[in-house]
């Protein structure tokens, strides 16, 4: 690897160029490399981007060009090595469920909107990006993008279920509504189009199977079509087949979002949700590829990358576009080095559609249904399904809200009430950090200290107590409530304080009222192995003046000693507990042990 400039000018511009980062990486084998997984990126996304649009409610073409433009974007100023952008299952079938509302799906008038949406969301990842809100997207559980996901891919059946089985089925029914017309109409299911999208899907599965590495969409496809055409010349007459019909061939055409106010107001509501999906996609897909590359990925890198690609997209006919876990993932498994090879795949699909776009004339809309089919079973993650079932009831509860909600509440609003209740449970499980009362094993050579059972007497006169969690304004109520349970105020109370990793000025108000209070009672307070962080705080806001520091403690058995020395009789004496060394009057020093 070639030594890299560390200078404050070197630095900035490999901020604002990423490919700084990289460049030294492009050799003569590598650009070989990049280039043939760019073109296995190229030919598959075909299929794909057809797909997607006709998820998204947009002309096929638009899939296409989705893949042009933002992939090539997205690579030169992301952090990632291996990440290809363009349309998604998921960002497809968010944007169908924001504008078909507003146009007929398919129309000049949704294009246009959905041009518009892909500047505004854009805009949104780009200004994200430079506010340096990468860390956001931790806070959104996978459990999330599951349930999503999940639901996505029974709503993408369902809106496919006219065309594989050619039952008239109004349009804008939702699942439930299609399913019961379905069930109830089974008589009017078109035998020509059942048997070209079973062909179709047959054909998928068996190749996926048997020949994983064969671009089986294509060929599905192309099974599905000849078995149209065949049917068609032998029956000599309507079979009820309808295809999709030529695509352009030329390059992705320049667009101009609408400005209008109107329009800017209508789409104003599902910007956040879609920009929130976008993003949690591309940098989920980002960092599940840098684990297998050994790559460091910078989020808000990646907010700004998919900001410029949509919004460069939308100048050039793109709708919505994030990172692809399929075309990353082939991406990697063809041998990519660099993004190079996602610069590739986006130039080469450019010349690839002019080859392709007249064989879309015998493309039959059941064969397109078929991979739709195919598209929806796999976004069905039934490992993580099962696992997240299997190992946490809380994140259970998320994925199966958020499923529940993607099939019968707008996706704008699933993706928000599931993004609100993982951050709900997350607020619910640090606002209520435990507290355990801790004693000696007398059965322990080392008498090393344990949770006791609730059955234990504990020492009437010094408690021990374990806070496992940081004490902010949000976790006080709980704290509270736990250590008055557990530790009268006349006691001398000693609290272990290794597991506190941040104190804000509540939780300071909180242990400097707490040991006002012990005293004031005929306790006192005793703070044990308190972290540099919060120490600094409580010493800065003079909270130490309150607790004393004398009362701060490196070990417990020190602070146990000082208690036992601050008695003023020998209130042991009667005690028959005799929990620790000291109250048999010895005084040997105890062993050190992990609270």
């Amino acid at each position: 690897m070639t030594n890299q400039p560390t200078s404050a000018p070197a630095l900035f511009l490999r901020a604002f160029l990423p490919p700084l980062n990289w460049w030294h990486l492009v050799t003569k084998k590598t650009v070989k490399l990049d280039f043939m997984a760019g073109l296995t990126g190229a030919i598959v996304v075909i299929p794909q981007g057809m797909a997607f649009a006709t998820i998204a409610g947009m002309p096929p073409i638009y899939g296409l060009y989705a893949g042009m433009i933002p992939a090539m974007i997205a690579a030169f100023f992301g952090s990632s090595w291996h990440l290809v952008s363009g349309p998604t299952t998921a960002a497809s079938i968010v944007l169908f469920s924001l504008l078909s509302p507003l146009a007929e799906p398919g129309s000049a008038a949704y294009v246009q909107l959905a041009i518009t949406m892909t500047l505004l969301v854009g805009l949104t990842e780009f200004a994200l990006g430079l506010m340096r809100m990468g860390v956001l997207v931790n806070f959104i559980s996978h459990s999330v993008v599951i349930g999503f996901t999940s639901g996505a891919a029974i709503l993408i059946a369902s809106n496919q279920v006219q065309n594989f089985f050619g039952v008239p089925i109004p349009k804008g029914s939702h699942f439930y509504e299609t399913l019961n017309i379905f069930f109830h109409h089974l008589d009017n299911i078109n035998p020509a189009m059942l048997t070209v999208s079973g062909t179709t899907l047959l054909s998928g599965l068996i190749i996926r199977r048997f020949w994983p590495r064969i671009p089986y969409m294509i060929i599905a496809l192309a099974l599905g079509s000849l078995t149209a055409l065949a049917i068609d010349f032998f029956l000599g007459k309507p079979s009820g087949i309808t295809y999709v019909g030529s695509l352009s061939g030329t390059l992705p055409p320049l667009s101009i979002p609408d400005f209008s106010l109107s329009t800017l107001r209508a789409l104003a509501p599902g910007v956040l949700a879609v920009t929130i999906l976008a993003l949690t996609e591309a940098i989920s897909i980002a960092r599940a590829m840098a684990l297998r590359s050994g790559q460091a990925i910078n989020a808000n890198q990646e907010f700004l990358s998919q900001g410029l690609s949509n919004m460069a997209g939308s100048f050039f006919s793109s709708y919505v576009a994030t990172g692809s876990f399929n075309r990353s993932g082939l991406n990697y498994d063809s041998g990519a080095k660099t993004p190079m090879a996602a610069f590739f795949s986006g130039m080469l699909l450019i010349g690839l559609v002019a080859l392709v776009a007249p064989l879309a004339a015998a493309l039959p809309h059941a064969a397109m249904a078929a991979v739709l089919f195919l598209v929806a079973w796999g976004l069905l993650d039934w490992h993580h399904i099962f696992h997240t079932i299997q190992t946490s009831h809380s994140e259970t509860i998320i994925m199966i809200a958020t499923f529940l909600a993607t099939l019968f509440f707008n996706l704008e609003i699933a993706i928000l009430f599931g993004v609100m209740l993982s951050l709900g449970i997350y607020l619910h499980r640090t606002s209520n950090p435990k507290v355990l009362a801790r004693i000696p094993d007398p059965n322990h050579p080392h008498r090393r200290f344990t949770t006791p059972e609730i059955t234990t007497p504990l020492c009437p006169i010094i408690r021990l107590l374990r806070i496992d969690g940081s004490l902010f304004f949000g976790a006080i109520p709980s704290v509270q409530e736990q250590i008055e349970t557990l530790a009268p105020p006349h006691t001398h109370l000693v609290i272990v304080a290794s597991g506190i990793n941040f104190i804000d000025l509540a939780g300071a108000d909180f242990l400097a009222n707490l040991a006002q209070k012990q005293r004031n009672a005929g306790g006192n307070l005793y703070v044990v192995r308190l972290k540099r962080g919060p120490e600094s705080l409580l010493e800065k806001g003079h909270y130490l003046d309150i607790i004393g520091k004398e009362n701060l403690f490196r070990s417990k058995e020190a602070a146990i000693q000082a208690a036992f020395a601050r008695l003023d009789d020998n209130p042991c004496a009667q005690c028959t507990i005799n929990m620790f060394l000291e109250c048999h009057g010895q005084n040997k020093e105890i062993q050190t042990n992990a609270a």
